[in-house]
């Protein structure tokens, strides 16, 4: 009964109100603050960032134990890691890594890729971009981006988290915002956009 009295006076509802107007204008400013930092954060990026474009670890080299790999992750029924194999889910390892001795693993696969750098599988789009002769075509893509497109790119630090960015679809991959350019062909690791296909 006290509380409803109270809450009846304008001075409490004009208090709340106050209240809820002050936690409403930090909490915006906050976030403009956040948003500021992280764009001035990729601006202040060197000009000169430089791509890691090898894997600091090797298969082959016994001597050292092999503590992770990165992956695609996102594959329903394939993956590939950052050492360009692809392989099954289940012939992935606990370290992440595709198991090599699988036979249905391979590396640098482009089996459904055009010459145009564009694939029908995202998994394979990754692993022929990892390539290491498709570095000099993937450094013109990161001199020639556009400025806002070099934002995004200049967070990626090495060649595998480059090719799975550039994998993607992307607005050069749709047409109308709403119809793939070429269905069968939608991840592109390559400096031009899919072949527009008749409908």
């Amino acid at each position: 009964m006290v509380l409803r009295r109270l809450l009846r006076k304008r001075w409490v509802l004009g208090v709340v109100f106050g209240l809820s107007l002050i936690y409403f204008l930090t909490s915006t400013l906050k976030q403009e603050e956040r948003t500021i930092r992280d764009r001035t954060l990729l601006e202040v990026r060197d000009s000169d960032h430089q791509i890691q474009w090898n894997v600091k670890f090797n298969l082959g080299n016994s001597s050292r134990q092999i503590s992770q790999c990165r992956n695609s992750i996102q594959g329903k029924n394939l993956l590939t890691d950052e050492l360009g194999y692809v392989c099954e889910r289940k012939d992935l390892l606990v370290n992440g890594c595709c198991n090599v001795n699988t036979p249905s693993t391979t590396q640098y696969v482009c089996k459904s890729c055009l010459a145009n750098g564009c694939c029908s599988v995202y998994e394979f789009c990754v692993s022929c971009c990892l390539q290491p002769d498709k570095q000099p075509l993937l450094e013109r893509f990161l001199n020639r981006a556009a400025e806002g497109f070099q934002n995004l790119f200049t967070a990626v630090e090495d060649h595998f988290e480059l090719c799975l960015a550039k994998c993607r679809t992307s607005s050069q991959s749709v047409q109308h915002e709403n119809t793939y350019r070429n269905p069968q062909a939608k991840f592109c690791y390559g400096e031009s956009p899919p072949e527009l296909q008749p409908v």
